[in-house]
């Protein structure tokens, strides 16, 4: 049975079997030096695996956290504007997967407002779910991650690229 968008926050639900209608969003956010030039980038995928959308954004000099949340607000923004009510999102990034499940505080006053904003839009989708990836099962965020410092060091300006709709 698919789990409504609060109840799939919390890790004691279990994750949804059932593939048909969702979207899998893989997203990485990463800084050269931290703070230091960041960027995001999100590889998204439906249900039978083929690519929606490819994101990635610099973003001026940042941390990798706050680099992180950039990624999945660009997922939880993108599901919601190209209305996908169902949307898995994979990260390497232990610390934000916890504490959008609830299990780790957000400390920082630079992630609150982000934790705060990516909470609202989760809550917008029927269903919403996020678990944690080693960094090896994520290559492809990390790659477009990559290629938006890339930019950004380069001066070029901060883009955000859709493969496909």
């Amino acid at each position: 049975m698919p789990h409504s968008a609060s109840a799939s926050l919390f890790p004691s639900e279990p994750p949804s079997t059932d593939a048909s209608g969702w979207v899998t969003a893989h997203c990485d956010g990463g800084a050269r030096g931290n703070p230091g030039p960041a960027g995001y980038g999100a590889i998204l995928h439906d249900s039978a695996g083929h690519v929606l959308a490819e994101l990635s954004g610099f973003l001026g000099v940042r941390s990798n956290n706050v680099a992180e949340y950039a990624g999945l607000l660009a997922c939880l923004n993108w599901a919601l504007q190209h209305h996908h009510p169902r949307l898995r999102v994979i990260s390497d990034s232990l610390l934000m997967v916890r504490q959008m499940e609830g299990r780790f505080k957000v400390k920082s006053p630079d992630l609150l407002p982000l934790w705060q904003e990516a909470r609202r839009r989760a809550a917008r989708l029927e269903h919403f779910e996020i678990a944690h990836a080693l960094r090896h099962k994520n290559k492809d965020a990390d790659r477009l991650a990559n290629l938006a410092m890339d930019r950004g060091q380069r001066g070029a300006e901060a883009a955000v690229q859709v493969v496909a709709e």
